[in-house]
């Protein structure tokens, strides 16, 4: 009787995995990659995935596509080494068995993409990042300067956002005040760890003026949250300073934004006086929080 309920089970499973768009894009690909030959995106769209579901599951790994190596650039710099199949998985929603490795053999097999990294041929990994063949590349340089510091000592880009219970923040709200603009999502794992440490430290400055606004990713990054699980995560965290989604104009000013979390801060004149990536820890946070507040 166990040995039919697993079978079941199991059956169970590959049936919802067939189901799934994403995977039947993921399998296909897989299967499908040529050293040395493009993966043309029109043809797939064209002949091969005509299902809406499926073509909105193509146009979402597109999207991530020219983003991987801006996040692998970013990451190498914010850590010192390269990030696993798992951290590329988890910042950018891969849950196909073997995504992450899908979209890198592509990458690799791409004569039009710059050669940036170096893998491990037996397990995927990547065990080398070249930064300078990013930042040299035509296509990915100016965003990947921009990405790690472009905005630094420069005016912030206005913040006009719907926030998750539905009330507008316009740029007014923050005219005058220090600030801290937090973009994030809502599986991301380091994010998990560093909205905590600002709900402590929110609770600490903001009776010395600090304002902190949370920019949800969810929806620019196609990720499939429902709003009812983004609010669970509010009330969990305990987050008492707004949370908005964020918006294609706000990404286009802001970004690109590559690795989650990225945090902004901003002075009384509106002027981005730091940018920090990836996790943070709270000595970390107050300490350019109150350099922020003395400026």
């Amino acid at each position: 009787m166990a040995l039919g309920w697993a079978t079941l089970a199991l059956a169970a499973l590959l049936s919802q995995a067939a189901d799934d768009p994403e995977t039947r894009v993921v399998e296909y690909l897989e299967a499908h990659v040529r050293p040395g030959q493009p993966v043309v995106v029109s043809t797939l769209y064209n002949e091969v995935f005509t299902a809406p579901e499926e073509r909105a599951a193509l146009e979402r790994l597109f999207n991530t596509f020219f983003k991987i190596p801006l996040f692998v650039a970013q990451f190498q710099q914010a850590e010192g080494r390269p990030p696993s199949l798992a951290e590329l998985s988890e910042q950018f929603g891969f849950h196909v068995p073997g995504e992450a490795n899908v979209l890198l053999r592509i990458m690799g097999s791409d004569p039009r993409m710059p050669r940036f990294l170096e893998r491990d041929p037996g397990t995927g990994e990547i065990t080398r990042v070249d930064v300078s063949a990013i930042t040299s590349h035509p296509r990915f340089g100016k965003l990947l300067e921009r990405s790690l510091a472009g905005l630094v000592g420069k005016a912030a880009p206005p913040l006009a956002l719907e926030a998750f219970d539905g009330s507008s923040l316009s740029p007014a709200r923050f005219e005058g005040k220090p600030r801290l603009v937090y973009f994030w999502f809502t599986g991301c794992p380091p994010c998990l760890s560093t909205t905590p440490l600002l709900v402590k430290v929110y609770a600490r400055y903001a009776p010395k003026g600090l304002e902190i606004v949370a920019v949800n990713a969810d929806r620019v990054l196609r990720l499939p949250y429902s709003d009812e699980q983004r609010n669970a995560y509010v009330r969990k965290l305990g987050i008492g300073f707004p949370v908005a989604y964020e918006t294609p104009e706000v990404e286009k000013t802001w970004g690109p934004i590559s690795v989650f979390p990225t945090l902004f801060f901003v002075d009384r004149d509106g002027i981005v006086v730091e940018q920090l990536v990836a996790a943070q820890d709270e000595a970390t946070l107050s300490a350019v929080i109150e350099k922020l507040l003395v400026q």
